[in-house]
């Protein structure tokens, strides 16, 4: 398991954007279609906005048409994490970085094989490493 970050609220203020607290620290979401990798072809890997945690690779991102960086399965089961969300009126499954908790977004029971899985990842919780050619 990886590292585990803890850090006050003013720490985490101070350190991210204003839309990233929101999202990560607040379990915002950013508008479909806007996040700067919801169609992003490069190969690399996307860390943790918050703490650079590797938590999806390029080859198992997918475009799922929602407006979101959408993976059929994380690089590692154990850094990421899953809670039920009932907000907004909804059933969710919300998807959190186990490293420092920062929200990222849902997980859906409608992605691609193998995984039948589709975690839709809001980019601002995201960054993204280029692979080194």
């Amino acid at each position: 398991m990886s590292r585990k970050v803890d850090k006050s609220d003013a720490e985490w203020r101070a350190e991210l954007t204003p839309e990233q607290y929101h999202v990560c620290r607040e379990k915002g979401t950013e508008p479909a279609f806007t996040g700067q990798y919801y169609d992003l072809k490069a190969s690399g890997i996307y860390r943790c906005s918050c703490c650079g945690e590797s938590l999806f690779g390029s080859e198992e991102k997918f475009d799922s048409g929602s407006g979101w960086p959408s993976f059929w399965q994380p690089t590692d089961p154990a850094v990421v994490g899953t809670e039920e969300d009932r907000s907004h009126g909804m059933q969710r499954v919300e998807v959190h970085c186990n490293s420092c908790g920062a929200h990222l977004g849902h997980v859906f029971p409608d992605g691609p094989r193998p995984t039948g899985l589709r975690y839709c990842i809001n980019s601002v919780s995201l960054e993204f490493e280029p692979k080194d050619h």
